[in-house]
């Protein structure tokens, strides 16, 4: 059995055979993935040639990599971005609006004084508010990117840059619970 014949130059919504947008179907992608997955898992070529293997080890590598990219948000947000020449500067452009930051202050504030009290019903509370919070940023990042008449990639750059200072505090969050459990 060969390694089914792929194309380097497919991007990952190509590669997995959904639409290049950023919302997609969850389940589809799932799909998608699993079969092709089933297609080129190393296992499949234990028997074959050494160099049928090594094809059918970097097809598995890059299909998970497709995978765990269209699978988050934040990175395919990052991705589709990266597709349509659009730099996200995350690590260069720290400009965000006053009251975004502000907040995030505040928020990250509220987690230390959470963790340090072990209040895990404040830090509910953060979370929560944080996942809803990150929904919109979701929802208004498939406008910039997906309509066609909101189509904006600066502004969806940085909408980018807000979900992952999000992320990070989700993160914060995380550890926090950690602390107070252990």
């Amino acid at each position: 059995m060969a390694a089914p014949v792929f194309d380097p130059t497919q991007d990952f919504f190509q590669l997995l055979g959904i639409p290049a947008r950023f919302q997609i179907e969850g389940a589809l992608l799932d799909e998608h993935y699993r079969a092709l997955q089933s297609q080129v898992h190393p296992d499949k070529f234990a028997h074959q040639t050494e160099a049928e293997q090594r094809l059918a080890m970097q097809w598995a590598t890059r299909v998970n990599e497709a995978y765990q990219t269209l699978r988050s948000p934040l990175n395919r947000g990052r991705y589709l971005l990266k597709l349509r020449g659009v730099d996200t500067q995350e690590e260069t452009n720290t400009a965000m609006p006053v009251d975004f930051l502000m907040e995030q202050m505040e928020r990250r504030e509220a987690v230390e004084e959470a963790a340090r009290r072990s209040d895990v019903d404040a830090l509910d509370a953060l979370q929560r508010r944080l996942q809803s919070d990150t929904r919109s940023l979701q929802q208004q990042l498939a406008l910039q990117l997906d309509d066609e008449n909101h189509y904006n990639p600066a502004a969806a750059a940085g909408t980018v840059r807000k979900l992952r200072f999000m992320e990070k505090l989700a993160e914060e969050i995380s550890a926090a619970f950690d602390e107070i459990d252990n």
